[in-house]
C-alpha cells in the first residue's frame, strides 16, 4: 500500500476539477474587477498568450503560459495605495500586471505526469499553484455554458488547464492519513511545525498601516493576528475573508482601525455605524474621488445582486449600503460553503492539539493555517499547510 502511495501522480489529484477560468495579461485592473465579482472563483489565473507563433511544433503550453494569479486582495491593496486613493477610477485603467505578485514562481506549470513527492517539493520551494493540463478535453462551448457568467476558461487548441494548490495536497494526504500512522496522532508541539514567525497588529492600530503585512500574508497564504497590548489573540484580517468583498472595502481599509476593520468585513455585512464613519472620515479627509467612485461601483454591484429578489425588497434598500461588501458573494451556491461564510474570527488550537486534528480544522475552514494559543488566548504562533507538508514529505522519503 505504502508503495503504490508513491506512485501517484498530480493527475491522480486533478480528477473532476474545474478548468480555469483565465485573464489575458493584456488586460487591465478594472477587467480583473469585473471578472472577480462575476466569478465564484476567488482566484482567476493570468495567461499570456502569443498566437502569432504558428509552428506546428509549439503546442498550446508554450504558446500560453500561466504567469500569475488575481484576487480582489490584490485589487483592494492596490487601490489603498495613496496615488490611487486620489483617482480610484484612473487606478483602475492600470496593466492588470499592476497587481500581480512581484514574487517569482509562485505559479508553476508541471505535467500530468509529475508525481506526488515531485509536486509537494515544489510547493515546499514555494510554488503556490500546480498549473496541469486537464487530460478530459471538453468542448469550448460545454464549458462555456457551466460558467455563463464568468471569465472564458484557459482552452487553447482544444487543451484545458487546472491548479493544484497546498490545499488540494493536503486534503489529498489527508484521504490516506493511517499510511502515515503514528505521525498524525503526534501533536503540533511535539512536530516543531509552530511557528512564530507570524503577522500581527495592534487591535487599536489603523488598519491602513497592516496594509503591507495584508500584501504579505497573502503572498505568505496566511494571516494578520489581531491582538491586544499583552500578545492576546483578538481576532484576524484574513486575505480569505477579504478575498470574498468587493474593492470599497479600499475606503474601509483607509479610515478604520484593526479592530473595527474586523467588524467591517465579518459575513453579515458592516454595521451602519461604521459605514457613516468611513463616508464621513473620507469627506474630512476630502477623498471625494474615493468616496464618489465606491458608491457607484458599490452601488451597481449591489443592485445586481438584488435582481432576483423581490420588488419589495429592492425598494427596502437603504442609502447606508452603498459601501456593503457584496453580500451575494456569500449566498453563491459552492461545494465548500464554509469558504463563503468565513468570519473575522480566528481558527484556533492549541501546542497539544494532533496533527490530524489541526488538519481537518484547517480543511474544514478553507484556510492554509491554524493560529496556535495558550488557554489564557495568548499567541503563540501559527501552524500552516507547509509546515504540515514538511512532516509528510519527510516520511514518505522513509517509504520510497
Amino acid at each position: 500500500m505504502a508503495v503504490s502511495f508513491l506512485r501517484y501522480e498530480v493527475s491522480d489529484l486533478c480528477l473532476a476539477k474545474p478548468a480555469l477560468r483565465s485573464l489575458s495579461a493584456s488586460a487591465t485592473v478594472a477587467d480583473a474587477l469585473e471578472a472577480l465579482k462575476t466569478c465564484e472563483e476567488n482566484f482567476i489565473s493570468v495567461w499570456d498568450c502569443n498566437h502569432s507563433k504558428t509552428t506546428r511544433s509549439l503546442d498550446a503550453g508554450q504558446l500560453c503560459r500561466c504567469v500569475g494569479k488575481v484576487c480582489m486582495v490584490d485589487v483592494i491593496c492596490y487601490l489603498c495605495k495613496d496615488d490611487n486613493l486620489v483617482s480610484p477610477s484612473a487606478a483602475l485603467k492600470a496593466p492588470v500586471s499592476a497587481i500581480l505578485s512581484k514574487i517569482p514562481g509562485q505559479v508553476m506549470h508541471v505535467e500530468p505526469s509529475c508525481s506526488l513527492l515531485a509536486a509537494i517539493d515544489l510547493i515546499l520551494q514555494g510554488v503556490q499553484n500546480l498549473v496541469v493540463p486537464i487530460r478530459t478535453r471538453l468542448s469550448s462551448s460545454s464549458r462555456r455554458k457551466q460558467h455563463p457568467k464568468c471569465t472564458t476558461t484557459t482552452f487553447h487548441n482544444g487543451q484545458e488547464f487546472c491548479w493544484l494548490t497546498q490545499e488540494d495536497v493536503v486534503r489529498f494526504l489527508l484521504s490516506s492519513i493511517g499510511l502515515f500512522s503514528p505521525i498524525p496522532a503526534f501533536s503540533i508541539d511535539s512536530l516543531g511545525i509552530i511557528s512564530t514567525d507570524i503577522l500581527a497588529i495592534n487591535y487599536h492600530s489603523s488598519a491602513n498601516s497592516a496594509l503591507q503585512l495584508i500584501s504579505q500574508s497573502l503572498s505568505q497564504q496566511t494571516s494578520v493576528a489581531v491582538v491586544d497590548s499583552e500578545g492576546v489573540l483578538i481576532g484576524e484580517i484574513s486575505p480569505f475573508t477579504l478575498a470574498c468583498c468587493d474593492e470599497s472595502v479600499a475606503a474601509a481599509i483607509t479610515t478604520l482601525s484593526a479592530g473595527d476593520l474586523m467588524s467591517y468585513i465579518d459575513c453579515g455585512g458592516p454595521p451602519e455605524h461604521l459605514v457613516r464613519v468611513v463616508m464621513e472620515r473620507l469627506k474630512e479627509r476630502k477623498l471625494q474621488g474615493v468616496l464618489e467612485n465606491y458608491t457607484l461601483t458599490s452601488s451597481s454591484s449591489y443592485a445586481h445582486s438584488l435582481m432576483s429578489s423581490s420588488s419589495d425588497e429592492e425598494s427596502s434598500v437603504s442609502p447606508n449600503t452603498t459601501l456593503q461588501p457584496r453580500s451575494g458573494r456569500y449566498s453563491r451556491s459552492s461545494s465548500y460553503s464554509a469558504r463563503m461564510v468565513r468570519r473575522a474570527e480566528a481558527i484556533v488550537c492549541h501546542p497539544k492539539s494532533s496533527l490530524v486534528a489541526v488538519m481537518i480544522q484547517a480543511i474544514a475552514h478553507r484556510v492554509n493555517y491554524v493560529w496556535v494559543i495558550e488557554d489564557d488566548c495568548s499567541l503563540v504562533g501559527i501552524v500552516t499547510f507547509s509546515g504540515m507538508l514538511k512532516v509528510f514529505r519527510e516520511h514518505l522519503e522513509t517509504m520510497a
